[in-house]
């Protein structure tokens, strides 16, 4: 039964309506959030563009990295799970950070997860692109530019997302098992192929690059390998008994994409013989283990990379949408975002938007190449890890105020389930693990275009909290409607 405490009165504002739209429910198991949530992380395209930075900022010992950012993810995963046992929204942080600090921080949270995830989500539709066009060039010296190969594979997902969430999360689950497939394989060839060269220096604490400022500064990259590890949650109205499964799914999901970057990342270690100066020049380091140890059938490692993408591009647009669909629907947005079909209970319009405002943040941020002292084209590869560093910084933000607001809530709603380790140790601890990327992603003395993305995160947040505190004012109705639509509730 939904609780009580959680449940709020219904939307009054006649821009949302006396009857909230509902998305449509039960029809997702945790098997497939769960493969949803895996798919979203995208651990072929992270890793294949991430690993090379990584490794020359920790060193050989990029695994243990790898391990401690799992660790951290998990403790996150912790405040994530408590929150949508107590109190499932599709709403997802913004419902749990709004139900407790009030309806200014839940449109605030709103604005900064919206446009952390668009911009997070415009670095994964470019590179799907960017590795369209490196796949084809690679085997058949066809040049075509990656931005045909993005529109062309970003209309093919909001398609499938526009039929449905059943279709679109099972090819999404699909494609996430092609991806894993081929990762695993080509890593096991790997080790089989360097059996004679196997150590132990990528576990051990005094290989990493300069101690811990080495394991800091890889840190943040080791986290971003993770993002989309939330996935579940945004789900959490179309899946049967969402309190059980949605903390589930995403434990689960954390659990396997570690241990699975431990593999990947001991495999690549392994197949350059622990050269951290050659992984460093390498443009995707696990492509070169591939070839070194596949020959011909390295292409098997493409095909990983695009079927990545395209997994990613499916669950991640389909979760984060439903974060902008659910404050649409409950006024915290423009109502124009919480429209559901009639007919396939889908969040059309937030679907369509995020896709679209992705597509153009892409083609602002190439003219801006264009028209810059460079005056090049944009690289989807180089676009991917800036456009992801500011995303992240936002994202980042709204993954902290969870963490703070775990314990808060359940002091105030539900204090006869509070437990101290649960609800106050782990999200603190989240929360300290939380400020180490945020402090490598903000600090000052970073090279351009990476020095003013902190200054562009703090005019986000000063504007969110502004538009905020000016919406509510006009609208005190707000404080009622957050979190007023309960995934399980009739």
């Amino acid at each position: 039964m939904p609780d009580p405490q959680a449940v709020g009165p219904p939307p009054t504002s006649g821009a949302v309506g006396d009857t909230p739209q509902r998305l449509r429910g039960g029809v997702l198991g945790m098997a497939d959030i769960a493969a949803a949530t895996m798919a979203n992380v995208g651990p072929a395209m992270s890793f294949f563009f991430g690993f090379a930075f990584l490794s020359t900022t920790a060193g050989v010992a990029s695994p243990l990295t790898i391990l401690a950012a799992g660790i951290a993810v998990a403790l996150l995963g912790n405040t994530l799970a408590q929150f949508s046992r107590a109190h499932p929204s599709a709403g997802s942080f913004i419902t749990f950070v709004g139900k407790t600090f009030g309806p200014v921080s839940a449109v605030t949270t709103a604005l900064l997860a919206g446009l952390g995830y668009i911009i997070a989500m415009a670095s994964v539709i470019a590179i799907s692109g960017g590795f369209v066009q490196i796949t084809l060039h690679h085997y058949t010296g066809v040049d075509l530019p990656w931005i045909i190969w993005t529109l062309l594979l970003t209309c093919l997902s909001v398609v499938l997302m526009l039929r449905g969430v059943v279709v679109s999360t099972k090819w999404a689950g699909y494609f996430f098992g092609v991806e894993m497939l081929v990762l695993v394989v080509v890593s096991v060839a790997a080790l089989v192929e360097h059996r004679g060269n196997l150590s132990a220096a990528p576990f051990l604490p005094d290989h990493i690059h300069h101690g811990l400022r080495g394991l800091a500064a890889g840190f943040p990259l080791a986290v971003y390998l993770f993002i989309g590890w939330e996935n579940s949650a945004a789900l959490a109205e179309e899946t049967e008994n969402p309190r059980r499964n949605v903390g589930r799914a995403v434990l689960s999901s954390i659990a396997i994409m570690t241990v699975s970057y431990i593999l990947f990342s001991y495999a690549t270690v392994t197949g350059f013989d622990y050269d951290v100066a050659a992984l460093g020049d390498s443009r995707i380091p696990f492509i070169d283990v591939a070839h070194d140890t596949l020959g011909a059938l390295a292409f098997l490692a493409y095909i990983g990379g695009l079927t990545s993408t395209l997994g990613v591009l499916i669950a991640g647009i389909n979760s984060q949408a439903r974060l902008v669909f659910n404050a649409g629907r409950e006024g915290l947005l423009p109502s124009f975002f919480g429209y559901v079909h009639p007919t396939r209970r889908t969040p059309n319009n937030a679907i369509v938007t995020f896709a679209a405002i992705s597509l153009l943040i892409i083609g602002g941020w190439g003219l801006g190449h264009l028209l810059g002292s460079d005056g090049g084209p944009m690289n989807p590869v180089v676009f991917f890890t800036e456009s992801s560093s500011l995303g992240s910084i936002l994202i980042l933000l709204v993954y902290l105020a969870s963490n703070i607001a775990l314990p808060l809530y359940y002091r105030r709603y539900r204090p006869q389930e509070f437990r101290t380790v649960r609800h106050l140790v782990l999200p603190a601890l989240g929360a300290l693990a939380i400020l180490v990327p945020l402090y490598y992603l903000a600090k000052p003395g970073q090279p351009a275009p990476y020095n003013w993305f902190p200054v562009a995160a703090l005019a986000a947040l000063l504007f969110s909290v502004g538009y905020a505190t000016l919406l509510v004012r006009r609208d005190p109705s707000l404080a009622e409607r957050v979190g007023s639509v309960v995934a399980d509730a009739e």
